[in-house]
């Protein structure tokens, strides 16, 4: 089972992370075991039930349900009458098999995984799962999210992300540290890296788009939310809805479906999601207008672009992406959409492993 660090967060915000690393690695003192089970943590699994078949391509969702979101699956299920799958409650993240052991005195190189919007640590399990050892690898429930801080007052801008990201990697000594980002979270490991790069070896950018996105799409993402038809009486509903039932989902996507079933927590009147909607829509709003070209330019580190073939993250964008960063690499996925990491974690971690085994050597 991963262990549960507690950092401190720009403006005192309180951030949970997840250390993935085996237990065999001594432990820093600011580090506690978690005895709890978050309700938005990752189930152990080898294979999402969800992923699609060789000769399949995943259904992409639009609007909401397509760029800028990160809709990333839930747990597995246990099928019900007709195959649908029955979400439930996920279980903490579980740490991956031992790692390789490192020099005396040589700390194992650090790796922190950022989840983009709504998402949490749990989303990186069974891609962490499928890394080779060395590597102390540690995922941060990012403020508004997860197990996460959620301050009423915020803030939730980009400098205020940025902080944090910086904040895990001095507390923990993970610097220099490789940043792998989804998402929103690419954008604040790319971000960090500009600004920080004393802290950052090398980053990982997972399907995420330099280009400005626009009013529109944000204008979207309000109404998107505001049709939400919560709270949910139960997480079967919650899978359905949005599997199946919310406009924005051109075709069935169960997976979509049970990543919304694994982020919604029982309350009094029903279930609701872990996140404040609001608060959702003011993060993004920090970044959805504006383009992030100068900032992607201004990372020296070694960087590698991952785009599914079906993705958010165009091939053109993806390969102009690369040619703006100074040391710029590119890989894709075939199948994959926007959810890479997550449905095909063995082709992502054929994709991402030589980079970071490149990367990390001591």
């Amino acid at each position: 089972m991963a262990r549960r660090l507690d950092v401190t967060g720009a403006d005192g915000v309180r951030l949970a992370a997840w250390d993935y690393t085996a237990p065999a690695r001594t432990v820093p003192a600011h580090t506690t075991p978690d005895r709890t089970v978050p309700a938005h943590a990752e189930p152990d699994r080898t294979v999402p039930a969800h992923a699609a078949p060789a000769h399949m391509s995943p259904a992409r969702a639009v609007g909401p349900g397509g760029h800028g979101i990160v809709p990333q699956p839930g747990p597995d299920a246990p099928a019900r009458p007709g195959g649908r799958p029955v979400p439930r409650p996920a279980r903490p993240p579980q740490a991956p098999a031992a790692p390789a052991r490192q020099a005396p005195g040589v700390p194992a190189p650090g790796v922190l995984l950022l989840h983009g919007l709504m998402g949490h640590a749990g989303h990186w399990a069974s891609a962490v799962r499928r890394l080779t050892g060395g590597h102390r690898v540690v995922a941060l429930d990012q403020r508004g999210h997860g197990a996460s801080e959620k301050p009423a007052d915020g803030p939730f801008t980009r400098e205020a992300y940025v902080a944090d990201a910086a904040a895990v990697v001095e507390q923990l000594g993970l610097g220099p540290v490789t940043l792998v980002g989804h998402s929103m979270g690419a954008l604040t490991a790319w971000q960090l890296a500009a600004e920080r790069p004393d802290l950052v070896r090398a980053l990982v950018i997972c399907d995420m788009r330099a280009s400005a996105l626009g009013a529109a799409s944000q204008r979207a993402w309000q109404d998107w939310f505001r049709g939400w038809p919560a709270p949910f009486p139960s997480l079967e509903a919650v899978h359905r809805w949005f599997g199946d039932e919310d406009p924005w989902v051109e075709t069935p996507n169960p997976a979509r479906g049970a990543f919304f079933a694994e982020v919604m927590a029982e309350r009094p009147d029903g279930w609701r999601p872990v996140f404040d909607p609001e608060q959702m829509l003011t993060s993004r709003e920090t970044w959805v207008h504006d383009a992030h070209w100068d900032s992607l330019a201004q990372v020296r580190c070694p960087t590698l672009v991952v785009r599914g073939l079906d993705g958010e993250l165009g091939r053109a964008e993806a390969q102009e992406m690369v040619r703006v960063l100074p040391h710029g690499a590119y890989a894709e996925i075939p199948d994959a959409g926007h959810l890479l990491h997550y449905s095909h974690p063995e082709a992502w971690r054929e994709a991402v492993e030589p980079f970071l085994n490149g990367v990390l050597t001591p």
